[in-house]
């Protein structure tokens, strides 16, 4: 293996995460934690996430904040006062970053819409819609509410209002081939901004597809179309110059969501809400947070303890984070930067990471190392998962 040199490694950041748990419907793929609820008192609930904000910054080192998330569930059907309240309420308790990213979820449909001015006034830098398909068919498919043409014209007004715009599609859809998966990733790349998030179509338990499944109702593509159209993916969105910097996600040097980075780059970060996850270091210790997941029995907690976590631990051993930090960085194009992994750590990488295996999966092509970092190949970042397994057990 090649013998390691010090770079500039990047910076992980420090995040915070807002969890707005609630939709107007359940999509069938979804396996998130989001809930239909008929009405909710936007200002209660705007209380309760200051609040839980408030219990993790006496629990928190003190860092620089350089990225808001707001995710969920549906955050569009926030109002913006409540988003404004929210990231007024980060500004009063945390310093920040001055090119600090604020990143807001959204429907593209003509109601939400109607908030992105909104929006922009509060202080979101960028928003992510949820598009999903450019098939009126297949949108009806994936339980989605808006039409095709309600997309492109809420795609129109998004570039109109703010600097930074993606939206995700679906591929891997049953019945689809792979020339039909690439005509709509070619007529997407036409409408995008700067970035794109493009999943494959995975069944997960306890959702709708999942029963669907298991009566019969449909089946994925096997294997091989799935990959042909993972590789296909990478060269289009690579020549059209918005290269993969994660496995799902594609944009324009620059232009990458800088929150899901300081996941990626094993940063802390602060999860606040509902089913809320965090990795926070306090006084140099990284503890994991699990916040309730329900959204009363949340709410509840907070009001009586002024925070809803579920469950927490310290991630203590260095075996631990070197676990978590290269489950989370072989995501990305870039890969786990050895200084990262020393610094996350307190160890060297090859004092926690068996030779032999990693040599075995450098050589069958799954992985690749120079002087600075770890990274899944191409071939290797498809079944990711496998090469993990095999890389840490």
């Amino acid at each position: 293996m090649p013998a390691l040199q010090r770079h500039n490694r990047p910076d992980p950041g420090f995040g915070i995460y807002f969890h707005w748990p609630f939709c107007r419907k359940k999509c069938p793929y979804c396996d998130f934690n989001s809930h239909v609820r008929d009405t909710v008192d936007q200002a209660v609930w705007a209380d309760a996430l200051l609040t839980e904000l408030d219990w993790f910054t006496d629990r928190s080192d003190r860092q620089t904040v350089t990225s808001i998330f707001f995710g969920g569930g549906t955050p569009s059907l926030m109002v913006p006062e409540t988003v404004s309240r929210l990231i007024e309420g980060v500004k009063q308790r945390f310093s920040v970053a001055n090119d600090l990213e604020i990143s807001l979820e959204a429907n593209p449909t003509s109601a939400e819409a109607s908030f992105f001015h909104g929006y922009r006034a509060a202080g979101v830098t960028r928003l992510s819609m949820g598009v999903q398909s450019l098939s009126d068919d297949a949108l009806l498919f994936l339980g989605r509410e808006h039409s095709v043409q309600e997309a492109l014209k809420t795609i129109e007004l998004a570039r109109s209002v703010f600097p930074n715009i993606s939206f995700d599609l679906i591929y891997a859809l049953p019945g689809q081939t792979l020339n039909a998966w690439e005509a709509d990733l070619r007529e997407a790349l036409k409408l995008a901004g700067d970035h794109l998030s493009l999943y494959q179509l995975t069944i997960e338990p306890n959702t709708g597809f999942a029963g669907s499944v298991r009566r019969g109702e449909f089946s994925l593509p096997k294997d091989e179309l799935a990959e042909a159209m993972f590789e296909r993916t990478q060269d289009i969105c690579a020549d059209a110059g918005l290269p993969a910097y994660e496995i799902s996600n594609h944009a324009r040097p620059g232009f990458e969501c800088r929150h899901n980075l300081t996941y990626w780059r094993y940063g802390p970060y602060l999860g606040i809400g509902p089913g809320a996850h965090g990795r926070v270091l306090h006084g140099g210790d990284r503890t994991a947070f699990e916040q309730e997941k329900k959204p009363e029995k949340w709410l509840q907690s907070v009001q009586k303890q002024r925070h809803g976590t579920k469950a927490s631990f310290l991630v203590e051993t260095p075996e631990e984070k070197a676990e978590e930090l290269l489950l989370m960085g072989l995501r990305l194009s870039e890969g786990v930067w050895f200084e990262n992994f020393e610094a996350a750590t307190g160890q060297p990488f090859y004092d926690l990471v068996k030779k032999d295996r990693l040599e075995k999966l450098v050589k069958a092509g799954f992985l690749a190392a120079d002087e600075k970092a770890l990274k899944a190949t191409d071939e290797g970042r498809f079944v990711l998962n496998a090469v993990l397994a095999d890389l840490l057990s």
